[in-house]
């Protein structure tokens, strides 16, 4: 009897689920927020170089997302997506050229995605060469296609401009709504249109038949070709569409600066840097780009102003993701959010204060020797002097030495001391965190 009341009254009394359908509020607060955030960054950083920077920030999330669709979700290590961001950008500014001439009818808001074609048809040419292959093999093709369009731009001046490269002016034809894109601020509006609808876009094609697929092609390639599916011609899909989307972000760079020069546009750096700052922001997550395009702002144009010694500090840097956070930051952030919805984000308050404070006092003392020994090696003319954060370090004077070495032998000890704090800490809430889990799917 009481086994059948508690029976009765268990499947009286049903689980209560909160959900929001056919509307997921979740995802429509986020994206308010991040259109939001789009419209209302230039009145927040209104500075000239703040809007620079807050403009090549929106084409080059869109450059990261589209490197991320080869990348993070179809696995393909590409070392030449700079080719379809540079011949983006080279066919826009013709485009430009001609429409400002009157031999085109294209107005510039229409622009970049004369540039994502031109992205489409060479990602369309070179991508079923490059995807007949996957690993290590296609990287090395990709790696040598880069390289080959990058040499073939000196054979061709009337199309690459040679050395100086092909210039524009954005200002031509009738204003679009009272807006003739001579400012930056409008142009940073137009390249945040664009930047919003293509990030939708493509976080729409995660969820997409061939979005699923690619993931699979990524993951187990061998079922998806035993289950009937031509794994080549998935990867080739999405390379086109990635080359597109790669194009639109090369014609808004096209419109931001109004020149287009083949030696800083088709290099193989420029691909390094897609794809060294796309798995720093974090490939495994699709925000993780949008990270990684904000991060490389700031260091080609904040940090390369800052220290010559610029590269050392990102090579760094890359270095200690690699080896301790390979997910890059947006991991580093979703475990935190993780330990935040079980409650438990509250006993890290202290020691994440602690870590930074070490982390701040090494890497002071590491960058002053950094600075000293640049300074030595490239500034010796100019004097002992050196610059660094607002004082004058003697490079000549021992004392400048030992107090650098000091604060990073003091930073060094207090880190590793709080670190394993931490460690030891963090493990137990994992523990705690694994345990309230198992124990909700028993319930």
């Amino acid at each position: 009897m009481n086994t059948a009341t508690t029976t009765a009254s268990t499947t009286s009394t049903p689980v209560r689920y909160y959900r929001f359908k056919p509307l997921n509020i979740g995802r429509i607060l986020i994206w308010s927020f991040f259109a939001l955030l789009l419209i209302v960054a230039p009145m927040i950083f209104t500075s000239s170089l703040a809007l620079t920077m807050l403009s090549q920030i929106g084409y080059l999330i869109i450059i990261c997302l589209s490197y991320n669709m080869l990348l993070g979700q179809g696995g393909m290590l590409s070392f030449g997506h700079a080719v379809y961001v540079g011949l983006g950008s080279f066919i826009a500014i013709h485009a430009m050229n001609l429409a400002s001439a009157g031999k085109l009818p294209v107005p510039l808001v229409l622009i970049p995605l004369v540039g994502g074609l031109g992205g489409m048809f060479f990602a369309f040419v070179f991508g079923y060469v490059s995807t007949k292959k996957s690993g290590t093999t296609f990287a090395m093709i990709t790696l040598g296609l880069g390289e080959l369009v990058a040499a073939m731009s000196l054979m061709f001046p009337s199309f690459f401009g040679g050395e100086g490269g092909i210039t524009t002016n954005r200002v031509y034809g009738a204003s679009f709504f009272g807006l003739n894109f001579g400012p930056q601020n409008q142009v940073y509006y137009l390249i945040a249109v664009y930047c919003f609808i293509c990030t939708g876009l493509m976080f729409a094609f995660t969820g997409t038949p061939l979005g699923r697929m690619l993931n699979a092609v990524r993951d187990n390639p061998e079922r998806v070709e035993f289950i009937g599916y031509n794994t080549q011609r998935v990867r080739y899909y999405a390379f086109i569409i990635a080359g597109f989307f790669a194009g639109i972000g090369g014609g808004l760079a096209a419109i931001n600066f109004e020149i287009v020069n083949a030696a800083d546009s088709l290099n193989g750096l420029r691909s390094g840097s897609y794809l060294l700052f796309t798995f720093l922001g974090g490939a495994t997550f699709f925000f993780g780009p949008i990270i990684g395009a904000a991060l490389l702002v700031f260091a080609l144009v904040l940090l390369s102003e800052l220290s010559k010694a610029w590269l050392l500090y990102v090579g760094l840097v890359f270095l200690l993701m690699v080896m301790f956070a390979p997910g890059g930051v947006a991991s580093l952030i979703m475990m935190n959010v993780r330990v935040a919805l079980f409650g438990k984000i509250k006993r890290f308050y202290l020691l994440y204060v602690g870590l930074f404070i070490g982390a701040a006092i090494m890497l002071a003392g590491a960058a002053a020797m950094v600075e000293m020994i640049y300074h030595m090696q490239l500034n010796a003319a100019l004097g002992p002097m050196v610059p660094f954060a607002g004082l004058q370090l003697d490079t000549s004077s021992a004392t400048a030495w030992i107090v650098a070495v000091a604060l990073l032998a003091v930073g060094l000890g207090v880190f590793e001391v709080v670190r394993r704090r931490f460690a030891k800490v963090w493990g137990q809430a994992q523990e705690e965190i694994e345990a309230e889990i198992k124990r909700r799917e028993t319930a």
